[in-house]
């Protein structure tokens, strides 16, 4: 894997990004069609119905388990942060790093890490102003 800096930390996971996701609109949109058509001549609505209904719930239920998965990469990130300030310094992260910050930070070095924090409560800096402060980016090559 390539080495991770600002310009390229983003992840795009193809699969889901590409395929899953415009798979599933392909099928709303084929399903939103034929239940027209349906409708259009009279002839029975249920399974058109059904299918648009099943072509909705499997986009919903794509993106709410890719949200669960962000959700506890983010848990996961904020302890082990929170645990490197610790280890550094030992005490707590400042309460007042949200959440987009304290992920931000996850980049940087241990050797800019607890003044980048101290920055960040600061200035109230964005994740991205973060990012880009970080002079030795530090690779999360394990999110996904």
């Amino acid at each position: 894997m390539k080495e991770q800096n600002f310009s390229n930390h983003s992840r795009i996971v193809p699969l889901f990004h590409y395929v899953i996701s415009i798979a599933s609109l392909v099928l709303i949109f084929c399903s939103a069609l034929t239940l027209y058509r349906h409708y259009n001549l009279g002839w029975g609505l249920m399974i058109p119905s059904i299918l648009l209904l099943g072509s909705v719930t499997l986009l919903l239920v794509a993106f709410m388990a890719r949200g669960f998965a962000l959700k506890a990469q983010d848990r996961a990130i904020r302890a082990e942060e929170n645990l490197r300030y610790f280890a550094v310094t030992g005490k707590l992260l400042d309460s007042k790093l949200k959440l987009g910050q304290i992920i931000a930070l996850r980049f940087a070095p241990n050797n800019e890490f607890v003044d980048l924090a101290h920055l960040a409560v600061e200035k109230e800096m964005s994740p991205k102003e973060i990012k880009q402060a970080i002079k030795n980016w530090k690779g999360d090559y394990h999110r996904v």
